[in-house]
C-alpha cells in the first residue's frame, strides 16, 4: 500500500509541479505510422483511404498514469489529380483524474512538384476543439481545505482549436513541420486547475535507404517543442524486411534548447529506449507494437510503456505505384 501511495504522489507531482498547469502535446512512439495525429498536412499522403488506430499505456503499474488513444482516417478526394487530402482525427488522453478529448477535421492541399508525381509539398489545416474534464472525486485529500483539490465533483471545459502544418514527401525523404493546440490556454481564467495542453510544435523528418535487395533502412527523427517544458527528441532507426516486416528501435531524450526559467538545469536528459515492430499482414492490413523502457527515476515505480497500432487501407490503386508509401 505504501508503494502504491508513493507512485500516486510521484504522478501528481509530475502533473502539477509547474505553475502554468500545462503539459506538452501527445506523442506516440510509432509517430511515423500515425502522421495525422501530429500534422494535418499528412492528410492524403498515402492517397488511398486509410484508417489508423493507436493505443498507448504509459508507465504501467502507476495509478492514474497517462493513457492515450487515437483514431484517424484520411485519403485524397480525387484519385486522378490527388491534390486535395481530407482527414479526421479523434484523440482521448487520460491523466489521473483528467480526461482530454479532441476532434479535428483536416484539410491539405498537395502541390505536385515533378512530372512523374513522386514529390509533393502539402499545406494543411485542422479545425476542431477539445473538451477538458476534471473529476475531483478521484482525489483523496489528506487536507480537505487544500485549495489545489478544488471544490465540486466534476468540471468540464470545451474550447475551439486549430492546427497548421506543412509536409514534403519524395520516394527517399520526407519532412514535416506543424503547430498543434494553436489556441491553447484561451478561456481558462476560471479553470486554473485543469492541466491543459500548451501550443506545441513538431518537426518530423526521415528517409528510406536501400541496404540490400530485400532490406531498406529508415532513419527518422521527431522534435517536440512548446518553449516551456523540455525539448523532446526521438531518434529512430527501422529496417523494412521484404516489404513485410518492420523492426527497429528509438532513443528518446530531452535536449537543452533555449532559456526556460521554469525548468531545473539539472533535469535528467535520457527518457526512454524503445523497441518496435510492424507487420504487414497483407497489402491492406498493418499491425504494430512498441515498448518503451524508461530511463528516468520513475522507472523504479513503473513497468514500462506499451503501444499498439493497427492500420487499414481501402480502395487500393490498380495502376503501378511509382512512389510506394511505407510510412
Amino acid at each position: 500500500m505504501i508503494k502504491s501511495f508513493t507512485k500516486y504522489i510521484v504522478l501528481l507531482s509530475l502533473c502539477f509541479s509547474l505553475k502554468s498547469y500545462a503539459q506538452q502535446g501527445i506523442q506516440f512512439s510509432e509517430y511515423a505510422f500515425t502522421g495525422l495525429t501530429v500534422n494535418p498536412a499528412y492528410a492524403g499522403y498515402k492517397e488511398d483511404w486509410n484508417l489508423n488506430l493507436v493505443s498507448r499505456l504509459q508507465w504501467t503499474g502507476v495509478p492514474g498514469a497517462p493513457r492515450t488513444g487515437a483514431i484517424s482516417a484520411d485519403g485524397v478526394t480525387n484519385p486522378d489529380t490527388k491534390n486535395v487530402g481530407l482527414g479526421v482525427v479523434f484523440i482521448a488522453d487520460q491523466l489521473g483524474p483528467q480526461i482530454t478529448t479532441s476532434a479535428y477535421v483536416n484539410y491539405s492541399y498537395r502541390l505536385r512538384l515533378d512530372a512523374d508525381d513522386t514529390k509533393r509539398l502539402s499545406f494543411g489545416i485542422g479545425v476542431g476543439g477539445s473538451q477538458y474534464v476534471l473529476d475531483y472525486s478521484k482525489f483523496s485529500a489528506t487536507d480537505i481545505l487544500d485549495p489545489s483539490i478544488g471544490v465540486g465533483s466534476t468540471i468540464s471545459k470545451i474550447t475551439p482549436d486549430f492546427r497548421l502544418g506543412i509536409f514534403y514527401e519524395s520516394p527517399t525523404f520526407y519532412m514535416g513541420l506543424s503547430a498543434l493546440n494553436v489556441l491553447a490556454g484561451q478561456g481558462f481564467t476560471n479553470y486554473d486547475y485543469v492541466v491543459r495542453e500548451e501550443r506545441t510544435y513538431y518537426l518530423t523528418a526521415g528517409g528510406m535507404v536501400p541496404v540490400t535487395q530485400g532490406i531498406q533502412w529508415k532513419p527518422s527523427i521527431l522534435i517536440k517543442e512548446d518553449f516551456k517544458g523540455p525539448t523532446n527528441l526521438d531518434i529512430s532507426n527501422n529496417f523494412l524486411l521484404g516489404n513485410v516486416l518492420w523492426l527497429g528501435g528509438a532513443y528518446r531524450m530531452s535536449v537543452p534548447i533555449g532559456n526556460k526559467a521554469a525548468l531545473n538545469n539539472n533535469l535528467h536528459t535520457a527518457d526512454a529506449i524503445i523497441g518496435m515492430a510492424q507487420v504487414y499482414v497483407n497489402s491492406s492490413f498493418r499491425v504494430g507494437y512498441s515498448y518503451d523502457y524508461g530511463m528516468t527515476s520513475l522507472t523504479n515505480f513503473a513497468n514500462g510503456t506499451h503501444e499498439l497500432s493497427i492500420g487499414l487501407s481501402f480502395g487500393r490503386r490498380t495502376e503501378r505505384v511509382l512512389n510506394p508509401r511505407f510510412f
